[in-house]
């Protein structure tokens, strides 16, 4: 009788990844001189998974923006894992953004990687499973073929695979 062999995908994000790169963004902005005398921030706000970063002026907030998505990458996280909410006027004429963090896939989106996944015509199996999609089959080749269509789509959320057996 034949294993079955599975894997999940799945958009949780590493929390301590992600702390270590904010806390990259703080280090390196401290000392480059574009930022020396002018008013910035970088908060992440844990519970709310969300990150605010504030900054003097729109040109400094979208160069905070770059470094913090610089670092991002460098620790092996996708740039998608924040989604702009807002960018508004804070106190003291500094500029303020929002961003979420984003560590789920959201079902729409869950529902239309499964379709993509049943149209490769595959011996699989895929399942949404709460907060990620299941995918199972007799053949590991095939599993295979499933993540390289993953990763070669265009998705919303930071996909990544997990648990693969």
């Amino acid at each position: 009788m034949a294993k079955e062999h599975s894997f999940d995908i799945t958009a949780k994000v590493d929390v301590q990844l992600f702390k270590n790169a904010i806390n990259l963004v703080d280090r390196e902005v401290a000392n480059r001189y574009d930022f020396k005398g002018t008013t910035y921030e970088v908060n992440y706000k844990e519970k709310d998974k969300a990150l605010v970063l504030v900054a003097s002026s729109d040109n400094k907030l979208d160069a905070l923006k770059d470094i913090v998505i610089e670092k991002l990458l460098k620790q092996g996280l996708s740039s998608k894992v924040l989604d702009e909410l807002r960018v508004e006027d804070a106190s003291g004429g500094t500029r303020k953004a929002t961003y979420r963090v984003v560590d789920y896939i959201e079902s729409k989106e869950a529902k239309k990687i499964t379709a993509d996944i049943k149209k490769m015509k595959l011996k699989v199996n895929a399942q949404i499973e709460g907060d990620s999609i299941r995918v199972k089959a007799k053949n590991i080749d095939d599993l295979q073929k499933v993540m390289k269509m993953v990763r070669e789509g265009e998705w919303e959320a930071p996909l990544k695979f997990e648990n693969m057996r």
